[in-house]
């Protein structure tokens, strides 16, 4: 959903597609951040093109990631504490997580629209914490970016990093998250809770 957003939105502007490559370095960061680099002129139109096309097509695009319904229902009904911190807007993300059901499990969403600081900062972790109720030496955060994990670091909370991340793992290595994730599900065993009944 992401990247078809993207093409259709530089083919719309920049008469062009940017290579998904270059793309993937910009995934974790605040949108604005990202159309600013590409074009700084009007920036905002871009924008405005991608959230229209993304919103049209959100639902048919969007796909969840292997074991993710499983691991939130076992971790939420383990009496785990669940959050989500996101550069995406309050709407989009919800939208998202609602799509698949994964709004139930969640006691917190923090989104762009509700820090000042966006990750790599700490403040939408701290956020996220306050929320939950819950002290950083308490929490464990789950990543696919070197921002998540950097922030995660600042905010003195434990990191996993995952290996299906549009991120190459070396540049994920080199924020040294404290775990490293091939399957969601290990998630699981990293919080105690027993993967019964698997399929």
């Amino acid at each position: 959903m992401i990247i078809e957003s993207f093409h259709h939105t530089f083919r719309r502007h920049l008469g062009r597609e940017v290579p998904v490559s270059q793309l993937y370095l910009h995934f974790g960061e605040p949108l604005w951040l990202t159309m600013k680099h590409y074009a700084p002129e009007n920036w905002e139109e871009l924008l405005s093109t991608y959230r229209e096309f993304n919103i049209a097509y959100h639902d048919e695009l969007t796909r969840p990631f292997p074991h993710a319904g499983i691991t939130l229902e076992r971790l939420a009904s383990a009496g785990i504490d669940l959050g989500v911190v996101t550069s995406k807007l309050n709407a989009t993300a919800w939208r998202g997580l609602r799509l698949f059901g994964f709004d139930q499990y969640l006691k917190t969403v923090i989104t762009f629209e509700d820090t000042e600081k966006h990750k790599p900062e700490p403040e939408p972790v701290l956020k996220a914490l306050a929320a939950l109720g819950r002290h950083p030496s308490d929490a464990l955060m789950v990543g696919d970016s070197q921002l998540d994990l950097r922030s995660a670091k600042l905010a003195g909370v434990k990191s996993a990093a995952v290996g299906w991340s549009v991120h190459a793992r070396e540049v994920l290595e080199r924020e040294n998250p404290d775990f490293w994730l091939e399957d969601l599900r290990q998630v699981l065993d990293l919080c105690g809770v027993l993967r019964e009944r698997e399929g």
